[in-house]
């Protein structure tokens, strides 16, 4: 299967990717995943828009999208994953979105762990994030109630309950502690 395909694929109430031309479908992940994904989505939201405001800046530093907006992160055959949450620069890419899969890694990807996720899935689509360029790459595991940041350099971070998730220098002053995320709604 090819990414233009893959658009035009139906899968009724699953969530799908396309791995090295193979086919992946997944379960929906449950609503307290929606919930981590929305909370971290909300503050770099706020966080982009009140940087935004403070410098006078025309537009926000990025883009951010939420709910497995697609990447093209390899061609021949084609990989298309999608991170919950996904966050790219203006600086990599200036000009507009393109309205299906852009052929490119975010800068950040966000994987919140649903039940089902088995870990060596998600370490592959880590690596996948990373050798296709994203800079950082979060894994947010709601069950364990922790996280594990992932960089380019290929250096790791396991984060516990009291610590923050950093922005880095993908995100300049963003910081968020882990026990927001993990609050009871």
């Amino acid at each position: 299967m090819t990414a233009e395909q893959l658009l035009t694929y139906s899968a009724p109430d699953k969530r799908v990717e396309l791995v090295r031309g193979q086919l992946v479908v997944r379960e929906p992940p449950g609503w307290y995943h929606g919930e981590i994904s929305l909370r971290v989505g909300a503050a770099l939201h706020a966080h982009l828009a009140s940087e935004q405001a403070r410098h006078g800046w025309p537009a926000p530093r990025g883009r951010l999208a939420v709910g497995d907006p697609g990447f093209i992160l390899a061609r021949s055959p084609d990989t298309v994953r999608g991170s919950d949450v996904a966050y790219v620069s203006r600086e990599r890419h200036p000009g507009p979105m393109p309205a299906r899969f852009p052929e490119m890694a975010p800068d950040l990807a966000i994987e919140v762990r649903s039940p089902t996720d088995r870990l060596g899935e998600v370490l592959a689509k880590v690596g996948d994030w990373l050798d296709a360029g994203s800079r950082l790459v979060w894994v947010i595991d709601p069950q364990r109630e922790s996280a594990t940041v992932y960089r380019a350099d290929g250096s790791h971070a396991m984060l516990a309950m009291s610590d923050e998730l950093d922005g880095e220098d993908v995100l300049p002053g963003f910081r968020i502690a882990l026990r927001t995320l993990f609050a009871p709604s």
